[in-house]
């Protein structure tokens, strides 16, 4: 996929569905959330008069720098910020306020006295800057019937007053109280319907008129007919004026919009759910209550002291959440922010409450539009878990608003266990059948939701119709003995279910006949979810009348069977090479109808566009959508015709940076000295030449992955034809400033067997590092003493552990929110499921913060503010820099005001790329210092790595005789 397009099929991103080892809940029904797009944060005025000076803030309003260069360090005081005057910096439109005005300096390519510069928010050099200001492309959504597409207008990098906004954190979530809704949300501003001809092209566009100046746009749904939009609209906010949420419909055919209700006091509530069609006339709407007063005010002296117990000496262990309740006056924060009343709106203006107000987390109408099935949480809420473990309700009820039955009240859930595959007890993942009017189906565990408890089964699925008679019990459709991971459904005959377990990385996919109990389940694959060679794709999907999705069953001239297609990324030793199987699920057999073009472009089946009619769908006459890139080429869509074969492409989007139109891109081999073969991206700039040129500094940026097998650990991913996507953060960027990028080059920590990969990872984080860097040296791309390494969460705790334990691979390091001291997430992180009691030696050895002593190297720091990331807290880097700090070592510390884990807005995005240029600049570039030109091989006594003679190349510890073993490579 795009970077910067996202391609939905009626609400649905892709047909094909993974059952990897994550949980896979494969829904019916699919709605354009705003998680499916990047999120930018919506825009307001500034929240201080832009002329007024600020002395100081609880909120502050500019990056926090601390710096220390040897023993020289600013007092802790400097994050407080200067005074300096605040204004809105960050244009709509993505352009900066110029310096004149005080807040951001223009861009000094030549950095000069960093004291000088004070903490004003800074430019990038053009080169960067005129990249990252490139306008985004819309998003495209297709209509149910797949003849009119929707483009979906986005703006640029949002301003910094867009995040200023004040938010209320409670119970593991952020509200933008003004909004009634969560904070930082994402919006579009304006929508253009086209027509899909029949020839395969698009007609004009007609753009959705009718809305207020300056609208944004969220939550664009079709209705089943494909005859309505149904969207929330806020605008700017202005005096005496709300900016809460309101629903619109707009008709297709004419392109007009207007309010869903017609009185003006109605408004949407979008903490959790927001609103759904019942049926093509009617939505389901979660309201603000009518009645609801103002916010509750905190008590100016409390009724008593914050009190847990735990005298039932139960076992709680949970993971470093954030954004939890505090207190008794969060509750009722929460409680007032998150209760809404139901209402049936039809689009004539009749208006109806349904049920009581309440906390409404999901609303989902059956597919036959007779019932819909709703959650909702409630007291007692938790001070230690966020709400997705508070006490839940599921319940039925029918489309006209009339109660059915409770199916499950399920308590609080604090004592879920940190093992991987741990789940809460009790009914979960209930769901319509896509393939039925109205049966139900959920999942429930054997083992108390505990991974480490032996059981056979683990799991059993259930299923049920909405309305059962009064002595008939669930149905059970399966048992698992691994952890139930999804169902896909086709129909009484055929239903695909999936089970896997992390611990040994096994996933199985089922066969079973729903309806029909003498045939017995058989499994169609058990294989390794990190095995990418052997993955046979996913069955692709189809649209029913009822807008569900199924299992496309296919009709092939000649032949009884029953077939499917399975649409796979085709990982090989040379890259993905995606296809389309027609794969017979009786036989196993397969046949290969399609497969992207593997010389120089990259395309993957997107979604099955010949779906409109029932029954099975002739091979002869498919149609489908693709995407096609290719390294210099972004990507477009196509729709691909059957017999002729012929692809139409729809969309014609300009390249998004054309100064690197010719980048030079090469995915390379090379191995650990281990003998596990890694894979890395090299990137290269327009015009570069290595014998001509000689050798560049280079960046290094990647993400370790932790693997059960080396085999496993060695295949290639991804593709050397896709296209070089550049986000605002990207290192790509650097490619502008004449750098080599090593991206994403493979680090797999590896425990085989009952070994854990963490017990050995700086052993293999520290060899693949030594490896990656000894390819780029040989090939004559880089410069040995100007390399940087760098990476972001888990990428930090990664470069900060090289920067401490192979100082001899890299000039200088960027560590972007990252978690460097594991004491203070003990009871877990990523995938490390033991305490810190359990495994008190690895956690400390991996902790960076422990091996601060050893840090020579210069790093820098940069972190949110206001991170809300598990394990991530921005005392993390504060504590970090302190303990380097103490010892000396040359770093510096950037805080981003209002920034979370990811950063969004554009004055901290450009003071990002601004500080990590500097620092390459000081650190990496100019770096003069001389290697070792002796021949005999040196060994650092505290990271035990070695570093390499004559050439100044640094050398894999080997055992064997051949102390190169980087140089045995190949290139795909």
């Amino acid at each position: 996929m795009n970077w910067n397009v996202i391609v939905n099929c009626n609400d649905m991103m892709t047909t094909t569905m993974r059952p990897i080892h994550k949980v896979v809940s494969f829904h019916h029904r699919f709605s354009l959330l705003a998680s499916l797009c990047p999120l930018l944060p919506h825009s307001f005025k500034p929240i201080f008069p832009s002329s007024l000076p600020i002395l100081s803030s609880p909120r502050k309003s500019l990056p926090s720098i601390r710096h220390l260069s040897g023993i020289s360090a600013m007092p802790a005081s400097s994050r407080s910020p200067h005074l300096v005057p605040l204004t809105a910096v960050g244009n709509e439109d993505g352009g900066g306020a110029s310096a004149a005005n005080g807040a951001v300096a223009s861009a000094d390519p030549s950095y000069d006295d960093d004291e000088a510069l004070g903490n004003q928010y800074r430019l990038p050099p053009p080169e960067i800057r005129d990249i990252v200001d490139a306008p985004p492309v819309p998003a495209l959504s297709f209509s149910p019937q797949r003849d009119k597409i929707l483009f979906l207008k986005r703006r640029s990098l949002p301003p910094l007053s867009d995040l200023a906004r004040p938010e209320v954190k409670l119970a593991g979530i952020r509200i933008d109280g003004k909004c009634n809704s969560r904070s930082r949300m994402s919006f579009y501003t304006g929508i253009g319907i086209h027509q899909l001809l029949e020839d395969g092209t698009l007609g004009p566009e007609k753009l959705i008129h009718g809305l207020p100046e300056r609208a944004k746009i969220n939550f664009v749904t079709w209705s089943n007919n494909g005859h309505y939009l149904a969207f929330s609209v806020r605008v700017e906010e202005e005096e005496n004026s709300s900016s809460k949420l309101t629903v619109w419909v707009a008709d297709v055919e004419t392109g007009t919009a207007r309010p869903l209700f017609q009185s003006t006091d109605v408004y949407l509530n979008a903490i959790f759910d927001n609103f759904v069609w019942v049926n093509d006339s009617t939505l389901l709407v979660c309201t603000i209550p009518l009645s609801r007063g103002d916010p509750p005010k905190k008590p100016l002296v409390p009724s008593g002291p914050k009190v847990q117990s735990n005298e039932q000496k139960s076992i709680i262990q949970v993971r470093t959440f954030q954004d939890l309740l505090k207190d008794e006056h969060d509750e009722e924060l929460f409680e007032y922010y998150a209760t809404s009343q139901l209402v049936l709106a039809s689009l004539d203006g009749a208006v109806k409450d349904v049920g009581p107000p309440a906390i409404y987390t999901s609303m989902d109408p059956s597919p036959d539009e007779r019932y819909v099935l709703i959650s909702s949480i409630h007291r007692p809420f938790s001070f230690i878990v966020p709400c997705g473990r508070f006490p839940k309700k599921v319940a039925v009820w029918t489309a006209d608003g009339k109660f059915v039955r409770e199916l499950c009240d399920l308590p609080l859930a604090e004592d879920i266990p940190i093992a991987n595959n741990s789940v809460r007890k009790g009914m979960r993942s209930i769901n319509w059948r896509a393939d039925k009017p109205s049966t139900l189906y959920w999942a429930e565990t054997q083992d108390g939701g505990d991974a480490k408890v032996e059981a056979s089964p683990r799991d059993i699925i259930y299923s049920q119709p909405a309305e059962p008679h009064e002595s008939e019990q669930p149905t059970v459709l399966h048992k698992l003995d691994l952890r139930y991971g999804g169902i896909t459904w086709c129909d009484d005959t055929l239903a695909l279910v999936y089970e896997s377990w992390y611990k040994t990385r096994r996933v199985k996919t089922w066969v079973i006949s729903p309806e029909s109990k003498d045939v017995n389940p058989r499994i169609l694959f058990d294989r390794s979810s990190e095995d990418v060679y052997s993955d046979p794709g996913s069955p692709m999907m189809r649209r029913t009348p009822a807008g569900t999705y199924v299992i496309a069953k296919m009709k092939k001239e000649g032949d009884e069977g029953t077939f499917v297609l399975l649409n796979g990324s085709g990982a090989t030793p040379e890259g993905n090479i995606p296809f389309l199987d027609l794969f017979d699920i009786n036989t196993g057999n397969k046949e290969r109808i399609w497969q992207s073009d593997k010389e120089k472009y990259f395309e993957t089946v997107v979604a099955l566009m010949s779906d409109q009619t029932e029954g099975e769908l002739p091979v002869n006459r498919l149609k489908f959508l693709t995407s096609k890139e290719s390294k210099t080429e972004n990507t477009q869509y196509y729709i691909q015709s059957w017999p002729e074969k012929k692809a139409c492409q729809i969309t014609n989007f300009p390249h998004p940076y054309p100064q690197l139109a010719s980048l030079q891109k090469e995915m390379i081999r090379y191995e650990r000295k281990d003998g596990v073969q890694l894979t890395a991206t090299l990137y290269l700039p327009p015009g570069y030449d290595p014998s001509r040129d000689g050798p560049l500094p280079c960046l290094v940026w990647s993400y370790p992955g932790e693997f059960k097998s080396k085999d496993a650990a060695s295949q290639v991913r991804g593709s050397p034809n896709e296209f070089a996507g550049i986000g605002p953060t990207s290192p790509l960027l650097w490619l502008a400033r004449r750098f080599a990028i090593l991206s994403g080059p493979t680090i797999p920590i590896i425990g085989e067997g009952n070994e854990e990969a963490n017990d050995r990872y700086v052993e293999q984080l520290v060899a693949s590092a030594e490896a990656a860097v000894g390819e780029v040296i040989r090939r004559g791309v880089a410069d040995p003493s100007k390399i940087a390494v760098g990476g972001h969460s888990y990428g930090a705790f990664m470069t900060a552990n090289l920067l401490a334990h192979a100082p001899h691979l890299f000039s200088c390091g960027i560590a972007r929110s990252g978690a460097y001291n594991r004491t203070l997430t003990p009871f877990g992180f990523q995938n490390e499921d033991r305490t810190l009691w359990e495994a008190t030696s690895t956690y400390v050895e991996m902790s960076p913060f422990m091996s601060a002593n050893k840090i020579k190297k210069p790093i820098l720091l940069i972190h949110g503010e206001e991170d809300n990331n598990p394990g991530t807290l921005t005392m993390q880097s504060d504590r970090f820099f302190n303990a380097l700090k103490g010892h000396g070592a040359l770093c510096r510390l950037v805080i981003l005001p209002f920034e979370s884990h990811g950063y969004t807005a554009r004055e901290s995005i450009m003071h990002v790329l601004w500080e990590t240029d500097r620092w390459v600049q000081k650190h990496c570039v100019p770096n003069t210092s001389k290697v070792d030109t002796d021949t005999k091989v040196t060994e650092d006594p505290e990271s035990k790595a070695v570093s390499a003679s004559g050439a100044g190349v640094p050398e894999l510890a080997s055992d064997s005789n051949d102390t190169f073993p980087s140089l045995r490579r190949s290139s795909l």
